[in-house]
């Protein structure tokens, strides 16, 4: 077992690390891993290269139980679902971890008493309002209490020599009783005395060590401990004499109010409007409405919130002007029908074949469209919010891409098929008033089905997409893959962002209960910078010993130096560390290759998933913002989504009144095309007589967006060309298609 000891702190330090065998399971036994000590809580990793990056487990000592089986085995446990069963390599190996848990549990304990008692030990009348007396009295009380600490220090200090001097005689005699050669019996007799007495002298060291620590970081701190109190109560005197100012100020102007109303009673209405809302005329001249203002002191001023100085013009605005209360938004739709039908009657004869031509009923939809689908990608726009503030491109980095792996959030419990647009179908989401952005989306293709997204925000950022959905019945699954690329902008620092989604797989589609699984590699690459985030969504493996949906990224600077390390899951949270060094030396890699080594900071939450409205379960399990996608607005498009029959017969709970307006939706979308491509032959035929060109067999053009070459990758995309919100601001829809 030499290989499996490494050198150690004394346990009275603050960090304790070493091997120890953690029992798994039946099948593997007892497997070595890296066990680390630290602030009163126990960590463990497969190796120590995995301590900058993932942590297999962590026990609380403050509230944990620690027990002995035997010569080597304990068990730490923290009365939960948390139990740890322990080996150490030797007795006096496993008591030198009992020593130091012991002893971080106990500081633990007594760290959270200290922290929960904190409050009752403070009291305005313990502790002088005058800062010059305080300080002296704190500053007195403390140095007593470091030298009583010191003398009793000392006095361990003594004690512990004593121990030693005794305990190493006491060695001594047990050795020269040892080489007598007695009995077998009496011979282990002394051999196990001399192991007790090497552990008390440990543990007794480990007791000075630590009284030692303990006034050593008493000493550091007292320095540090005075200034912040002294701070704190002349802080608090600055605030008395704060208010105490304010009350006479409020005094003064209570009399000014009154003195102001009396001279106001007099005057006629004109000279009352031009008080309030402080028009100029030539009668304010004649009247002194702020005599009584003269005696009051001049006003403290403080910085306030930025948002609260936008705000204030707004009390004084004319009537006409007033601001319109924010729309109240819907909590709630129709519950889902429980209707029975079966799948395999209608999968049968649609494997291989692409989804978006095989004929569904609404029983496996849910009532919005592919476009509100894709506009709810903005559920955490507050994510590019916060990247538009960002003066680093790299933290810009981190913000995007945690908002391309928050999109997926969604789509944990959402098993049912959105609704395919109709060619011409738009869908504007409007929350500029509340959120500061707006995006419109429009069915720009039917074959194959294409839907184009712009949204721009007042707050530093436009997002634009152009998605085609390709998906594949397999038999017992169903594959959904997204082309196309998804830009972000940010007007600071002009940084230009595109990444592309991964592969949505819905398995059990015959058998069992559905369930979603997202897999696959995102690139998010900074277009002006040259800054790249590369993203891995681990696929779902029965197997494997990792978290469920984890994804996991490095952002990387043009020259390939890693800045920051994100971690986390597609359907909870991300958190994101910045990176301080990095190193081969790691274990191998499934291709054979050595992996890195991050050595980061502290890990920051960037992103959690909202948490689902109550009674999502019967709602399709809609978030807040999916709930209000479907609901009627007035002045939207008659192309709007929110006007298609079906979907709101379905919402309604009408489903069998909801399949028979899909059919008919999409028989006059299969008439207009023909008429349509009737046309292209036409213009066809009439091209080549004159030019001997071909043309497209369909003319069909989007109404809001224009197809070009993109700059930034070369694709054909459609991007928005304007003219929407000025059309709804007009209330003119003149050259809007009928598709419902």
């Amino acid at each position: 077992m030499s290989d499996s000891k490494a050198p150690t702190p004394t346990p009275a330090g603050d960090t304790y690390k070493g091997w120890v065998f953690k029992w798994t399971n039946y099948i593997k036994g007892y497997q070595r891993r890296w066990f680390v000590l630290s602030n009163g809580l126990l960590s463990y990793y497969r190796t120590q290269a995995e301590m900058g990056h993932t942590c297999r487990g962590t026990i609380n000592l403050a509230t944990a139980t620690i027990t002995v089986d035997d010569a080597c085995n304990f068990v730490i446990s923290n009365g939960g679902a948390q139990t740890y069963h322990l080996k150490a390599s030797c007795e006096v190996e496993r008591q030198r971890w009992i020593t130091a848990l012991e002893l971080a549990k106990a500081k633990a304990a007594d760290m959270q008493q200290e922290s929960d008692d904190s409050g009752d030990d403070f009291s305005p009348s313990s502790h002088p309002a005058i800062p010059g007396q305080g300080s002296a009295s704190q500053n007195s009380e403390v140095q007593s209490a470091l030298r009583t600490l010191g003398s009793k220090v000392e006095d361990l200090s003594t004690c512990n020599d004593l121990i030693s001097k005794h305990g190493s005689a006491l060695q001594r005699s047990l050795s020269e009783l040892d080489s007598l050669r007695l009995s077998g019996e009496a011979g282990d007799k002394i051999r196990q005395v001399t192991e007790r007495a090497t552990l008390f002298r440990i543990t007794s060291n480990a007791m000075i060590n630590a009284c030692r620590d303990f006034l050593a970081l008493a000493q550091a701190h007292s320095k540090r401990w005075q200034k912040a109190l002294q701070a704190e109560r002349e802080q608090r005197v600055r605030l008395e004499e704060t208010l105490e100012t304010l009350a006479k100020q409020h005094n003064h102007l209570e009399r000014a109010f009154r003195g102001a109303a009396q001279a106001n009673a007099t005057a006629d209405n004109k000279s009352k409007h031009s008080f309030l809302f402080g028009e100029a005329s030539d009668e304010d001249d004649d009247n002194e409405f702020f005599d009584a203002m003269e005696e009051a002191p001049e006003f403290i001023t403080v910085p306030a919130d930025p948002h609260f100085h936008k705000s204030v013009p707004c009390v004084y605005q004319e009537p006409s002007q007033e601001l319109v209360p924010l729309k109240k938004r819907r909590n709630r739709i129709p519950d889902k029908p429980n209707y029975s039908l079966n799948l395999w009657s209608i999968m049968k004869n649609c494997i291989g074949k692409e989804l978006s031509k095989i004929p569904m009923p609404v029983n496996f939809n849910e009532p919005i469209s592919m476009l509100q689908r894709l506009s709810e990608d903005l559920e955490y726009y507050d994510l590019l919010d916060k990247g538009a503030k960002c003066h680093s491109s790299l933290e810009q980095m981190c913000y995007v891409a945690a908002f391309s792996v928050s999109s997926y959030s969604t789509t944990v419990h959402r098993t049912g098929k959105p609704f395919n647009p109709l060619l011409g179908e738009t869908y504007e989401l409007d929350r500029r008033r509340e959120n500061g952005y707006r995006s419109l989306c429009e069915q720009v293709s039917h074959h194959p089905p294409a839907a184009a997204h712009h949204a721009i925000s007042d707050r530093g950022w436009t997002l634009r997409q152009e998605i085609t959905v390709a998906s594949k019945f397999r038999g017992k699954y169903l594959s959904i893959m997204p082309l196309g690329t998804i830009h972000a902008i940010f007007e600071k620092g002009n940084n230009h962002y595109t990444w592309k989604k991964v592969t949505t797989t819905v398995h059990n589609i015959i058998v069992g209960k559905l369930w979603i699984d997202q897999s696959g590699e995102i690139d998010v690459v900074n277009h002006t910078t040259g800054d790249r985030c590369h993203l891995k969504f681990a696929p779902y493996s029965y197997f494997s010993r990792d978290v469920a949906r984890k994804v996991t990224g490095v952002v990387m600077d043009k020259d390939g130096k890693a800045h920051y390390v994100l971690s986390g899951t597609w359907d909870e949270k991300m958190e994101f560390s910045r990176v301080m060094q990095s190193s081969r030396g790691g274990e191998y890699g499934a291709e054979g290759k050595q992996k890195t080594v991050y050595q980061t900071l502290k890990a920051r939450e960037i992103w959690r998933r909202n948490p689902l409205p109550y009674g999502a379960e019967t709602m399709y399990y809609f978030t807040s913002l999916a709930l209000t996608l479907n609901e009627l607005e007035d002045s939207v498009a008659p192309t709007d989504s929110r006007r298609r029959p079906d979907q709101r017969l379905m919402e309604d709970g009408r489903w069998d009144e909801a399949n028979a307006e899909k059919q008919r939706l999409e028989e006059k979308q299969r008439s207009v095309r023909r008429e349509r491509e009737r046309e292209a032959v036409n213009q066809r035929t009439a091209s080549q007589s004159e030019e001997g060109e071909h043309s497209p067999h369909d003319n069909y053009k989007a109404l809001w967006f224009d197809r070009c070459d993109d700059p930034i990758n070369g694709e054909a995309v459609h991007i928005y060309k304007g003219g929407y919100w000025e059309a709804k601001e007009r209330n003119s829809w003149e050259g809007c298609p009928d598709i419902f």
